[in-house]
């Protein structure tokens, strides 16, 4: 049980009959189909001349197809290297040479982009398509006699210290950053997840973020997988706020993970076009960027459960903390909750661990923690410093144990000496009934070194200006705090997986200011 290759084939075993995979409005696929799926795909790898240690690259969108090639590759004993869809030529060229890639997979539909780039710097590519069910993955360099036959990966045993997964950070202040996941971390942190959300086979989600990252492939559906649960794939491949709830009632959703932005999607919709009925929820789950409490007190308005916010990185694959379950404690709005399944401490610079309510970096250990950046001792140096893994998150513990976010170390904003936290200016902003979406950011200031602007998207129908957004923050915030500059927008520059950088942000509104001087820090 110490590999996910293990952990799901328990499953499989325990779970046969019960429905692991549906794409909607297609088929169903048992947890016993589904295992045998992934040994007919890995037979084919084999015969396609996959071996362990190399490395696949996979461009999908959220399909079946990915999902039983994505396990089929970390059952050879391959490492599996997702990629997003959207990328440029150049993007592919980047990431396959960094990953070391052998071969590229695609759906049948190709990816010209990739398969430019794959072709330019001498990779394979091959498509996977699955006809029926029944029959399994056909992969284009494999003859259909040859498919699934090779009984030689049946043979292959799986290693805990197997690198499964190869995913790159988000690049948020330098180019991105290698991280390699072993079969141990995946399978550490499908077990937390599993255990602080309380997943059986009972429950049901569909999928709505993109599972080329961490935080769709690890807590919706592999953590689903791992505990014999369901899990739906909408028909587009992707998300829609119009199907959604469609989905989630036609499958019996029992919970749902999720960005803010697209917590605030799927409010607005509400707000808008309600649905005549809601299906009940056990909770809905926040993660991968700060949720304001005032958007959390509408979702759990809106849907009647229980809103949980959570802590996570790709090194720590995934899941670091979690507001707990109802029954097992309070959840804190404005807190990401306590450690799950690691150690975690906060430490200031000398390494000295702070007490309750100070502020220090945040820093963990555990079997769910990458053990270093590929190919990167810069890196790996800054990181791994006192015997911890460094976050390079600021925060602090609460008298109750409870996690309380600061930012970025790079992202906090440095005005004439003051720290702010864009974090807790988000929140305020979002409080604001006509606004839809914030987010400030800092930006060069002769005076103060640093100064605060924000853009702000208002909710359809308002009528909000630049003067009562300034108006309502200095009736909220300290004077230092008050952003310098608002700028009324219809969006702002988000990244693949819904999330915002301030960095990317700044960048994007101060290019409309041609005197401006465009920030390089980090975000």
């Amino acid at each position: 049980m110490d590999t996910l290759t293990g952990l799901l084939k328990h499953t499989a075993g325990k779970f046969p009959d019960r429905r692991a995979i549906s794409v909607s409005g297609k088929f169903d696929i048992t947890h016993s189909r589904l295992d045998h799926l992934i040994e007919h795909a890995a037979s084919s790898l084999v015969a396609a001349g996959v071996k362990p240690r190399d490395v696949v690259a996979l461009t999908f969108p959220n399909t079946v197809e990915y999902l039983i090639m994505f396990l089929g590759v970390i059952r050879v004993r391959a490492t599996a290297a997702p990629l997003n869809q959207a990328y440029t030529a150049e993007e592919f060229e980047f990431y396959l040479s960094d990953s070391e890639s052998k071969l590229l997979l695609t759906a049948k539909e190709g990816n010209e982009a990739a398969e430019a780039a794959a072709s330019k710097i001498g990779i394979r590519h091959v498509t996977a398509t699955l006809s029926d069910v029944e029959s399994g993955i056909q992969l284009s360099s494999v003859s259909e006699s040859d498919s699934g036959s090779d009984s030689s990966a049946v043979k292959i045993v799986n290693e805990p210290s197997d690198v499964a997964l190869f995913l790159h950070t988000s690049g948020t202040t330098s180019r991105p950053k290698g991280v390699p996941l072993t079969q141990l971390n995946l399978a550490s942190s499908v077990n937390n997840i599993k255990s602080v959300y309380k997943l059986t086979e009972s429950d049901s989600t569909v999928i709505v973020l993109p599972l080329f990252h961490v935080h769709g492939l690890l807590a919706g559906l592999l953590s689903s997988l791992g505990a014999g649960a369901a899990v739906t794939l909408p028909s587009a491949g992707r998300f829609s706020a119009s199907t959604f709830w469609s989905d989630m009632i036609k499958y019996n959703a029992t919970w749902y993970t999720a960005v803010p932005t697209i917590h605030q999607i799927i409010l607005d919709r509400h707000l808008t076009k309600p649905e005549p009925t809601y299906p009940k929820l056990r909770f809905i789950r926040s993660c991968s960027a700060s949720l304001a409490p005032s958007i959390l007190a509408r979702l759990e308005e809106a849907f009647h459960a229980p809103v949980l916010e959570a802590y996570a990185m790709t090194e720590a694959t995934h899941l670091m903390a979690s507001n707990p379950l109802p029954e097992d404690g309070p959840h804190v709005p404005g807190s990401v909750g306590k450690p799950v399944g690691q150690e975690m401490a906060i430490l200031d610079e000398d390494g000295v661990e702070q007490k309750a309510g100070s502020n220090g970096e945040v820093c963990i250990r555990g079997p769910n923690v990458t053990s270093g950046y590929k190919n990167n001792p810069e890196a790996n140096k800054s990181a791994f410093l006192f015997g911890w893994f460094h976050t390079g998150d600021i925060g602090y513990f609460d008298s109750d144990g409870y996690m309380h976010l600061v930012g970025r170390i790079k992202e906090l904003i440095n005005r004439g000496g003051e720290k702010i936290s864009p974090i807790e200016v988000d929140a305020v902003l979002l409080s604001h009934p006509d606004v839809a979406q914030a987010v400030c950011f800092g930006v060069p200031d002769d005076k103060y070194g640093e100064e605060i602007n924000c853009a702000v998207i208002p909710r359809e129908g308002s009528n909000l200006d630049e003067e009562e957004v300034l108006r309502f923050c200095k009736k909220n915030l300290a004077a230092f705090k008050v952003p310098k500059k608002v700028f009324i927008t219809d969006s702002v520059p988000k990244t693949a997986t819904g999330k915002i950088q301030r960095r990317i942000v700044a960048e994007h509104f101060l290019t409309r200011i041609s005197t401006a001087k465009v920030p390089k820090f980090g975000a």
